[in-house]
């Protein structure tokens, strides 16, 4: 057993975030794993850009609420407990509520040598997009 040294957090960069963000690498694998895993909190209103991840991603909402969608999907509104799937190369976004903080849990993984990139950034969200109608995981079957 082997307790891992954990990097400072960071501050996710203008140009894949809107808003403050700031993440802390909780596992990152080195081959022959290629799991990852970030604890990331957003402040009321900031989301990531557009972007997909080439074999996909799972968050976990640990706290407030998350807006997240799919190019051309729901806007959907996940709360604290909800588990989301995005599967490989699906164009996505998420992000805080414009009125209370949000950290999920983010988990992917790198495709590895020779597999396509580990994620691909796009985009900024635009506001009608952040701001639209939205569904809630409290009413979905």
């Amino acid at each position: 057993m082997e307790l891992l040294k954990q990097p400072p957090t960071g501050k996710g960069p203008a140009d894949l975030f809107a808003g403050d963000v700031w993440f802390d690498v909780i596992y990152r694998g080195e081959e022959p794993s290629r799991a990852r895993a970030n604890m990331v909190k957003f402040a009321p209103g900031a989301r990531t850009a557009w972007h997909s991840h080439g074999l996909g991603q799972t968050l976990y909402i640990v706290e407030g609420i998350a807006l997240m969608q799919s190019r051309g999907g729901d806007l959907l509104e996940a709360h604290p407990g909800d588990v989301v799937h995005t599967p490989p190369c699906e164009e996505h976004w998420h992000g805080a509520a414009p009125d209370q903080f949000m950290i999920h849990l983010a988990l992917w993984e790198n495709p590895g040598p020779g597999g396509g990139p580990e994620n691909t950034w796009l985009e900024h969200v635009a506001d009608d997009e952040y701001n639209g109608p939205r569904v809630s995981t409290r009413v979905r079957p």
